[in-house]
């Protein structure tokens, strides 16, 4: 084992399948000589040359068409948009090209493409740099959707990704790059910026896609969660002595529902957590399918603790995010509900 943040897992990650597949190509805005604006990219130009690890200009339309293309024919490319935000400009190519080309040319084709991308806020980046759009993703049938935790995780996702004959949208919590948070406001600013590493193993190796990973067990309330609320959640867990069973998703879609639902029937009760806005957010959907499959088991109402409906406030973003204490008062109000 090594120890890595998340930023040299994904590095790593990156690096094993460029080591064992000449088709696996690099390329993104910045990522080549300089690194990449995060550094997870830092290095493998210089190893694998101009040709596999490669600058582009900045338009991010052109850079997934131009990707796509590249997957269609065999590359394995895996791009970086440099902040989920500015995604939007290519998410026509996402959605019509990438998601669609395997049902539209009967199977000859297929789009093996990772996108990834910094998401969340945490570095008071501003609207544009900080938003946590995998909602948008997750609604479009012939994607995958990913948010890594943690270091080992990172890594494991990320070469299942690039082996996947499907596009792959792989979200980075941009708090997590330096190292475990430990979900408390009072030391949010800080420690998103503190090189803490995690067990990591060398070489190649597989986190599979679909399956989400119970962090904690408990009997109180099971809490849904991924990317960086999982640390939210175990906090506020602890601060209100809580039995929570808390379950990091890791994949949002395809969605690991008989982790959820064998969670919820024991439990009998639960919070969805997650940074984005709440309406229509990813956790809506989460709701939706916990109280259709647990309905008979469910003792209190599903509860939902997310960011305001609001456009992405860059003065008060730390009180935008769910917090130890707005999450506590949802896991009382479920737990103690009759």
């Amino acid at each position: 084992m090594a120890r890595m943040t998340m930023i040299e897992a994904i590095r790593d990650a990156m690096d094993v399948k460029m080591g064992m597949d000449e088709d696996v190509v690099v390329f993104g805005e910045d990522v080549g000589y300089f690194g990449g604006v995060f550094r997870c990219t830092q290095g493998l130009q210089e190893k694998y040359g101009r040709h596999r690890c490669f600058d582009a200009p900045i338009n991010e339309s052109a850079i997934v068409g131009a990707g796509i293309g590249m997957a269609t024919y065999g590359k394995r490319p895996c791009i970086e948009i440099q902040f989920a935000d500015y995604v939007l400009p290519a998410y026509d190519q996402i959605v019509s090209e990438a998601a669609r080309i395997r049902h539209r040319s009967n199977g000859q084709f297929t789009a093996p493409i990772v996108i990834r991308m910094p998401t969340g806020g945490g570095i008071f980046g501003g609207q544009t740099h900080s938003q946590s759009p995998e909602a948008i993703f997750t609604h479009v049938s012939g994607l995958k959707t990913l948010i890594p935790s943690n270091p080992y995780d990172a890594k494991g996702m990320l070469i299942a990704a690039i082996e996947d004959d499907d596009p792959v949208i792989f979200l980075e919590p941009k708090r997590l790059y330096n190292g475990p948070f430990d979900g408390h406001h009072e030391n949010a600013v800080t420690s998103w910026a503190k090189h803490e590493k995690g067990e990591v193993p060398e070489g190649h190796y597989t986190v599979p896609i679909g399956k989400a990973n119970v962090v904690e067990t408990g009997m109180d309330v099971t809490i849904l969660a991924y990317g960086t609320m999982v640390y939210v959640a175990q906090a506020a867990a602890r601060e209100n002595n809580i039995d929570a069973e808390i379950i990091d998703l890791r994949s949002l879609l395809p969605l690991d529902l008989d982790t959820i639902v064998n969670s919820v029937q024991k439990t009998g009760r639960c919070v969805v957590l997650h940074e984005a806005t709440l309406t229509s957010g990813f956790g809506a959907e989460l709701t939706a399918l916990v109280q259709q499959h647990c309905f008979k088991h469910l003792e209190a109402p599903v509860l939902r603790v997310a960011g305001w409906d609001t456009p992405y406030p860059h003065a008060q973003e730390w009180h935008y995010f769910p917090g130890p204490k707005r999450v506590g008062k949802a896991l009382k109000r479920v737990v103690e509900a009759q």
